[in-house]
């Protein structure tokens, strides 16, 4: 049984960090709208705006996802403060969406 081996060319992109080449730079969206600088605030803020259907139309699974993406693209990027903040923000909304789950059930 002969072995066959293929090799694969690898792709001659780089990733060049800022650059407007990343998936990212190219995403909009019309389903929320966040307020500006509105990640800069603190997380009982941030939780609370992201609820509300001005900003999240589409209930507040839709701010979780903004809010995971916003820390996702800002990365390394944010300081370990903002982070935390962040992460906190995380939190308080996830446990808002478990309290609306139990309150459909109910």
């Amino acid at each position: 049984m002969a072995v066959r081996h293929t090799t694969r060319k690898k792709s001659a992109k780089k990733h060049v960090k800022g650059s407007s080449r990343r998936w990212v730079a190219r995403v909009t969206t019309d389903a929320t709208h966040p307020g500006k600088g509105l990640f800069t605030k603190d997380a009982e803020t941030i939780a609370r705006q992201l609820v509300s259907k001005k900003v999240s139309p589409k209930g507040p699974s839709s701010g979780m996802r903004m809010l995971t993406y916003f820390i996702n693209r800002g990365g390394e990027g944010l300081s370990a403060s903002r982070k935390r903040e962040l992460e906190k923000a995380k939190r308080l909304l996830s446990a808002r969406i478990q309290k609306d789950k139990q309150k459909k059930a109910a």
